[in-house]
């Protein structure tokens, strides 16, 4: 059978295998971690669009032109944040809507045109949340999307894997998934990118078919001899808001066979990522969402003063930041504003990354300044949001006025190596560019491999849009590519000769395009088939019922459990280490210290309740459902008391 093969489970890869399989094709989708998702799953302020059915019943007058400018602004005007504020001088009054003055305008067009329609395929199909509406800095109207509850990367993310794994049970001819599945090389006939080489338990193997890259960026690289070292050995010691898959492999295997970069050393460089007063130091930070100063969130230095409109493109404030240098800085949001993006401040809070305040008063007290400092620059801000006069150019006021005598969400941020603009050379459909600019034959990406899309500044809410828009595009250009070639006479590198036959199903109204013929893959899961209904997985953990021959020695290693074993909370404080590490969720006690490493928001999520009830927080992540489905083999017991198995 031949397949399109996606590499990479996050947003753009799981939107490129929903894309080919509305197609009619197949998909092999290879991801590296033991979990899809990636770092789409920890964006936290939405997703852009322009002209939505959502922006329309709120009473929104955005304009596909409107948010094509503001892109295409920030695409020329973008620079590294010490460069920013200069950068923008120099190109104010230059037409970003210049194709000679705007090398990215098709691939901006591209994002900008594809935006609603991406936000409606999101809602119709997947049935997402996306009713509230945002502002965030670097654009003319509220278009950043998300719903009620829950982050909006990770509630989108999962939506898409979730559709995934129901095709896998129902069709599982159609869709493969291997995790743990690592690709180091793509492989060519003639001029042709036919396929892919992988690493998978130790061993080699091999796939065949035409390739969609969505492996992500380079910005959690800090090795000697990574893309950053080579290309911003200055930002090495910054910290980084990205997963330990963010190594650059799909950049350098695309290089490998041709495809020409652009923009490399473009590294955004966000301005706050959340410090924890326990961990000032770690090198890897949770983000305070754009959406927070969207929702009327300010900036105080260290003596309580604004130093820059928080609305700003990301590089103009954190190139302000270090010009300032007057920090700890404070991102402040007073009661209503906290109101209107509530689960955030939550969360935040939760984790011990935000203080919440009875008055301003406490918050002087913690900051070590008068309160009348505070208020006279509540005060100042207040007048400048009446006049429309602001002195650092702020436009756009929301949840006001501010005054002393309210509740404060307050968190200390720094900032952090958050996205890598720069990557493979694109094409508005997806395809990978020579220098020369012709496609690189059967080789499309996606997603933050991809670059040229936002230019030199992406703007904040982009990048799950750009995840959606390219992904799909790409999965299309593929699944196209893939039929054009059999219908020609087969696909080459080992593939077969093969033919295209439609199936018409008289039941279901659908008609699906099979492509037969003989592949040489052998990366699909061979149990797909014979798994009794159930996704397989490789992760591990054994994911069938009773294939544990010792469930009591194993749960204390964190296999799984009858349920039986009971635990006192005095007990689960004991174990608080990442070598050791339980918590409690939901009454279950579950020894995650193995599952650490697996993590898909990283280890340091879980170590922050280690030895404690995270059930709160937990469910404010995730559906309860995940334990069983993706770890049961962490639920070693349950707390005395407690009913929950």
């Amino acid at each position: 059978m031949a397949q399109v093969i996606v590499v990479g489970g996050g947003l753009a890869g799981l939107s490129a295998a929903h894309t080919v399989l509305e197609r009619g094709g197949s998909v092999l989708l290879l991801e590296k971690l033991a979990f899809c998702g990636g770092n789409s799953t920890k964006a936290t302020s939405g997703i852009n669009a322009a002209l939505t059915r959502t922006q329309q019943r709120l009473g929104i007058h955005d304009t596909v032109d409107s948010f094509l400018k503001d892109t295409a602004e920030a695409a020329i005007k973008g620079a590294s944040p010490k460069e920013a504020a200069a950068k923008q001088a120099e190109m104010e009054g230059k037409d970003a809507m210049d194709p000679a003055v705007n090398p990215y305008l098709d691939n901006n067009k591209r994002l900008v045109y594809d935006s609603a329609p991406s936000v409606e395929w999101l809602i119709e199909k997947f049935g997402l949340d996306l009713s509230l509406v945002g502002r965030l800095g670097g654009h003319a109207f509220p278009r950043t999307h998300r719903g009620k509850q829950k982050f909006p990367g990770m509630t989108i993310t999962y939506a898409l894997l979730e559709k995934l794994e129901a095709v896998m049970e129902g069709a599982p001819d159609r869709v493969k998934l291997v995790t743990k599945a690592r690709v180091t090389e793509l492989l060519k006939d003639g001029d042709e990118v036919v396929g892919v080489k992988y690493e998978k338990e130790g061993s080699m193997q091999e796939a065949h078919g035409p390739v969609v890259l969505a492996t992500g960026g380079f910005g959690a690289d800090f090795t000697e001899g990574s893309l950053l070292k080579k290309l911003r050995p200055e930002y090495m010691d910054l910290p980084t808001t990205n997963g330990v898959h963010c190594t650059g492999d799909g950049i350098k295997m695309a290089q490998a066979v041709g495809g020409a970069t652009i923009d490399l050393d473009m590294v955004q460089i966000h301005p706050t990522a959340l410090v924890h007063p326990n961990e000032p130091d770690a090198k890897v930070k949770f983000l305070a969402a754009e959406a927070l100063r969207g929702a009327g969130g300010i900036f105080l230095d260290k003596d309580g003063n604004r130093f820059v409109d928080e609305l700003q493109k990301r590089d103009f404030v954190t190139g302000r930041m270090w010009e300032h240098n007057k920090g700890p800085y404070r991102l402040v949001l007073n009661g209503a504003s906290s109101k209107s993006i509530e689960w955030h401040c939550m969360h935040y809070a939760g984790r011990g990354l935000m203080k919440k305040f009875a008055s301003a008063d406490e918050m002087a007290k913690d900051m070590g300044i008068s309160v009348d400092k505070i208020k006279k620059t509540f005060d100042e801000f207040n007048q400048a949001a009446e006049q429309k006069n602001d002195k650092f150019g702020r436009k756009f006021f929301v949840n006001l006025p501010l005054v002393t005598d309210d509740t404060f969400y307050v968190g200390i941020v720094t900032p952090v190596i958050h996205y890598t603009l720069g990557g493979l050379k694109c094409n508005p459909d997806g395809e990978v560019l020579t220098e020369s600019g012709k496609p690189v034959r059967g080789l499309f990406c996606g997603g933050e491999v991809a670059g040229g899309i936002h230019g030199k500044n992406r703007l904040g809410g982009s990048s799950l849009l750009d995840c959606v828009v390219y992904g799909r595009v790409s999965g299309g250009s593929a699944a196209t590519y893939l039929m054009d070639k059999m219908t020609k006479g087969g696909v080459s590198g080992g593939s077969g000769s093969g033919s295209v036959n439609l199936v018409v199903d008289p039941a279901t109204k659908s008609v699906t395009i099979k492509f037969d013929g003989s592949s040489s893959s052998s990366s699909a899961p061979a149990a797909a088939g014979k798994s009794g209904g159930k996704v397989p997985r490789d992760t591990q953990y054994d994911f069938e019922e009773g294939s544990s021959s010792d469930k009591s020695a194993e749960a204390k290693k964190g296999g799984p459990s009858s349920g039986k074993q009971e635990y006192t909370m005095e007990e689960v404080a004991k174990h608080t280490s990442a070598e050791d590490c339980w918590v409690v969720v939901g009454g279950r006690v579950l020894n995650v210290t193995k599952f650490l490493p697996e993590h898909p928001g990283g280890k340091e999520a879980i170590l922050l309740y280690a030895g404690k009830d995270a059930t709160e927080e937990y469910n404010m992540m995730h559906p309860e459902s995940y334990i069983d489905k993706y770890a049961p083999q962490t639920v070693i017991g349950r707390v005395k008391g407690s009913s929950k198995l």
